[in-house]
């Protein structure tokens, strides 16, 4: 069966208090580079390919439904259409065990997403509206502060359709409704490879090096449609960073009784195409057209 949840299509812009020459790579503001986190979207327009990430989760029971074990299958693919405009595609396969009844499996609907860079200030490591922020400007006394930023994002999360109606064994009609939500959270990371290069070598070596210690935090509230109250949930977990891949894995932590009652877990392989292709698929579509 088909699983219908809300499409939801975020419109997001990213910028910063200073204008100044664009990014050279992917991920990086100045000498800061920035993962891509799973929970939270990271505030760069680049060329990059989630593929698979698996996360699952239990939800509690409820007087309609019994408790449910799901696992999600996704993949999410970023384009970049110019050097500052991208476009987001993600799909998720769904698998729903109840503790009473049969599995169901089905496909979500499909996600997308605009992303716009407007400025960007590689001296203060800033980005913003998805947004970011490195601590690398700190003085020399709080110089192990320095490898510590921070991203997250503001956006509206906009349902393709009002509600969902659907028609029991017995013929009876429900209609479940889809809000507008404000979708909200940030990320805070720690860079282990920043403390390495950029602040004072503690002697870390492969695969250490290149982690990338962060504590997740995704929220959504309910704006309309009878609707009110925040989800969530609290991630924390560990990036690995390659020049090509990143592979990441987080914990899961309901925030509220709303959001769940058991702690789940995500893990994610991540490819960066505009590294991996730089004269192909990795360009934006307009980069001719652009000077890129």
């Amino acid at each position: 069966m088909t699983i219908k949840v809300p499409l939801l299509a975020v419109l997001a812009a990213a910028s910063s208090l200073v204008a100044t020459e664009p990014v050279s790579a992917h991920g990086f503001a100045g000498k800061r580079f920035f993962p891509a986190t799973l929970a939270t979207d990271d505030p760069f327009v680049a060329d990059e390919l989630s593929l698979p990430t698996i996360a699952y989760s239990k939800q509690p029971a409820s007087e309609e439904s019994p408790a449910t074990r799901e696992t999600d299958f996704s993949i999410d693919v970023s384009k970049r259409v110019t050097e500052n405009l991208g476009i987001g595609l993600g799909a998720t396969y769904k698998r729903l065990r109840p503790d009473e009844g049969e599995t169901r499996r089905g496909f979500d609907n499909l996600a997308a997403s605009v992303k716009y860079k407007f400025y960007q200030s590689d001296a203060h490591e800033t980005l913003l509206f998805f947004f970011g922020k490195g601590f690398g400007d700190l003085p020399a006394e709080a110089k192990f502060l320095r490898p510590f930023a921070v991203t997250g994002l503001v956006g509206v999360g906009i349902p393709s359709r009002a509600g969902t109606t659907t028609v029991n064994d017995e013929g009876e009609l429900s209609v479940e409704r889809h809000p507008h939500t404000l979708e909200w959270g940030f990320a805070i990371e720690y860079s282990l490879p920043y403390l390495q290069a950029f602040v004072q070598d503690v002697g870390l070596r492969e695969p250490f090096n290149r982690m990338i210690p962060v504590v997740e935090f995704a929220m959504s509230t309910a704006l309309d449609r009878g609707a009110s109250g925040t989800t969530g949930t609290v991630n924390p977990g560990i990036i690995w960073a390659g020049q090509y891949v990143q592979l990441a894995v987080e914990a899961v932590i309901p925030v509220n009784s709303r959001s769940g009652s058991h702690v789940g877990w995500i893990a994610q392989l991540h490819f960066f195409l505009d590294d991996l292709f730089p004269t192909t698929i990795g360009r934006p579509i307009l980069a001719n057209e652009f000077g890129k």
